[in-house]
Formats: structure tokens, sequence, C-alpha cells
């Protein structure tokens, strides 16, 4: 592997960090508005940022040797993730059809 894809491996977790954080307070400001919408898909998709959010930090202290690597960690927390997304797009579905 080359220095540069080394480089960028290592620095998009950071990258990642710094684009949720601002995901995370516009997220904040969606759900603490006045006006309040069928805001349940959009709570249930902040929880899978939030998971997201969790995974990444695992993906950080795991590169700089903190924790230890654990195989199943990652694919479980991906699959929380989608399953979180597609209960999120049901309830929609199910509000939009009444």
């Amino acid at each position: 592997m080359s220095y540069v894809t080394e480089c960028i491996g290592i620095a998009a977790s950071y990258y990642n960090m710094a684009f949720a954080a601002i995901a995370f307070v516009t997220f904040l400001k969606l759900l603490r508005s006045k006006t309040k919408h069928y805001l349940l898909p959009w709570k249930l998709i902040f929880i899978a940022f939030c998971i997201y959010i969790v995974e990444e930090a695992l993906t950080i202290l795991e590169g700089l040797a903190v924790i230890p690597h654990y195989p199943l960690m990652y694919p479980i927390l991906e699959m929380v993730i989608i399953l979180t997304f597609i209960y999120a797009v049901l309830k929609q579905k199910e509000k939009v059809a009444r």
C-alpha cells in the first residue's frame, strides 16, 4: 500500500467525525424546532446516526490501539444501523398511507 493511501485511511476517520459533529448539531436543531411535524422517522435516523458516531469513535480508538479489534463489532453495528433505517422508512410509509 502506498503512503498516500495509508495516510488517507488514517485521516478519513477523523474527517468523518468532524462532519458527523456538524450533522449532529443539525439534527439537534431539527428535533428541537418549534414546528413539530411527524418526527418519528427523523428520531430513528438520529438513533442510527448516533450508532454511526459510536462506530467511528471505536474505529479511531482501535487505530490508536486503545481497544482491541473485535471482528463481530462492526457488522453488528452496521446491521443495527440498516435495520433502524428500514424501520424509519416503514414508519414513514405507514404515516403517508393514512
